[in-house]
């Protein structure tokens, strides 16, 4: 039998293109072996194991749903599922920002331990190597179909040159696990505005190909659709204007970062983004409602711009973001919907959560409301709860975030205070379906699928988290944070358990707490909090 590694490359080739040579020899070897395993594998997981569906919002905060004290925002069906599963109240992402969130969600690894894991362009690299073992791996290996829609942010292709994208954009999700993709390739306000449907973008006329770039304005003379440059045409930013950064290319009257030429044809609409996405959804659990299927699904609400559906604007008063979120509230209604329409919602697991915590005013003036004093946080919403910071923030508001999981079959209805990350779901869902983790991969995943299904409360006692600028370690309610830009900076030291905000840096007046929380997280940032 060739090890996990191995049958990971040869199944993500057989996918991609036919295996020649001595692959195909290895291949014909190994084939019988993992058909039988497999084989097996699917048995167990359409009888004892749930379908698993992974919504995932983009820039939710810990007060943005009701079940966890918003009240100025209606989200009847995120309360329905918090009171149908289980909810975590101290559940984190790994970052406070989203690609490195994303991509420890899906490797089991914190962004850090890659260079150049920060908020990739729009034609980045991917960051996940192809040989990577991924949470999608741990599925397919158990039988499941697989599946992401929605927002990327990981990037494509091997760095070697430019992303074509008119041609077959590889490698890319479906080099990672997935047998299916449709997704947004970078974020909503980065070009290209286009869909990527597997490897290619739909919609797209050849005549009129896509052309982007980060570096400054396209050349005049490169063929394509031209769009109005925000910078020197700022009237053309008509939905509304932006306030910094987002001005280089104006497409559907919106700001964006970087530009782009071409590809008319083939732009999405911004106010029907969620809906197109929500009609992929339906469609792929439509097609495997009949054998076990894991779907990830990453919402493009409530990242910037800001522009839900007509249809959700002005039901809070708390401009787009409250409006989007309220669309991001109807998209797990749908999903719940779909489920019981098919008769498969006692089987299937769904978990909620967000990439990182909630940022107002992000580049665009869409009518967020702005935290400036105490006052208007108390009048108005204060997407971060109790907790201190939001998105880009080392602080608890930045990765302190919702997390649900409901399967209604498996899991009962509860509220856990025990410290969880959604690092450790790759870990859990391994030893849950008996898959090995291949050596040197996933190395800050542990297995707490026990406490995600309700049967303890232990969690984990240790978990990193990271921005741009800072590392902290949480031991249960005890936070140390360090400068990673300035090592020199003064470290700060929290006891979450009488001071849930932050507010009293204890450094100076508990240094035998700083240092040992200092030496755990020198210890774990080298060697990995799986071992």
């Amino acid at each position: 039998m060739l090890p996990t590694t191995s049958l990971k490359k040869h199944m993500r080739g057989s996918q991609a293109a036919s295996v020649e040579g001595v692959m195909q020899g290895l291949m014909k070897k190994a084939i019988p072996a993992l058909f039988f395993m497999t084989a097996m594998t699917v048995c167990d997981a359409s009888e004892t194991r749930p379908n698993v569906i992974i919504i995932y919002g983009d820039d939710v905060g810990y007060n943005d749903v009701g079940a966890y004290g918003c009240k100025l925002i209606p989200t009847p069906n995120l309360d329905r599922l918090a009171t149908e599963g289980r909810r975590f109240t101290d559940g984190h992402c790994a970052a406070a920002t989203c690609t490195p969130s994303r991509y420890s969600l899906l490797t089991g690894s914190m962004g850090f331990r890659k260079r150049g894991i920060q908020i990739l362009q729009g034609d980045a690299k991917m960051a996940i190597d192809p040989d990577q073992f991924t949470l999608a791996d741990i599925f397919k290996q158990a039988g499941y179909a697989t599946g992401v829609i929605g927002k990327w942010h990981l990037g494509f292709g091997d760095g070697k040159g430019p992303i074509d994208w008119n041609n077959e954009v590889r490698p890319g999700p479906l080099e990672l696990g997935f047998d299916e993709s449709f997704l947004l390739p970078s974020t909503n306000d980065r070009v290209p505005s286009v869909y990527l449907d597997g490897y290619r973008v739909p919609n797209l006329d050849p005549k009129d190909p896509i052309r982007i770039s980060f570096l400054g304005p396209i050349p005049p003379d490169v063929p394509g659709t031209r769009y109005p440059d925000g910078r020197k045409n700022p009237e053309a930013m008509t939905y509304y204007r932006n306030t910094h950064g987002h001005n280089n290319s104006v497409i559907n009257g919106i700001g964006r970062i970087g530009y782009m030429v071409g590809g008319k044809s083939a732009l999405f609409k911004d106010e029907e983004v969620t809906d197109k996405l929500m009609e992929r959804t339906r469609k792929f659990i439509g097609a495997h409602k009949d054998k076990p299927f894991f779907l990830f699904y990453s919402s493009q609400d409530i990242h910037v711009p800001r522009a839900p559906h007509p249809r959700f604007q002005g039901k809070t008063g708390l401009g787009y973001r409250g409006d989007a979120m309220v669309a991001l509230d109807w998209v797990v209604g749908e999903v719940m919907a779909e489920l019981e329409k098919h008769r498969i919602a006692d089987k299937t697991m769904i978990i909620f959560s967000s990439d990182n915590g909630p940022v107002y005013d992000d580049g665009y003036e869409d009518g967020t409301v702005v935290k400036t004093s105490k006052e208007e946080v108390d009048q108005g919403h204060d997407a971060s709860g109790p907790y201190r910071g939001g998105k880009y923030q080392i602080y608890e508001g930045g990765s302190r975030v919702p997390f649900i999981i409901r399967w209604p079959a498996g899991i009962k209805p509860g509220v856990s205070d025990a410290l969880v990350s959604q690092v450790d779901l790759l870990a859990s869902f391994a030893k849950w379906f008996n898959v090995q983790i291949p050596n040197r991969m996933a190395v800050d995943s542990r297995d707490t699928m026990g406490t995600f299904l309700g049967k303890n409360g232990d969690g984990s006692k240790i978990l990193l988290k990271e921005t741009r600028f800072h590392l902290a370690i949480r031991q249960q309610n005890w936070k140390y944070i360090e400068s990673i830009d300035k090592p020199d900076q003064k470290a700060q030291l929290y006891n979450l358990a009488n001071d849930a905000g932050e507010a009293s840096n204890l450094i100076d007046q508990q240094p035998e707490k700083a240092r040992e929380l200092s030496a755990l997280l020198a210890k774990y940032r080298k060697q990995g909090l799986a071992r």
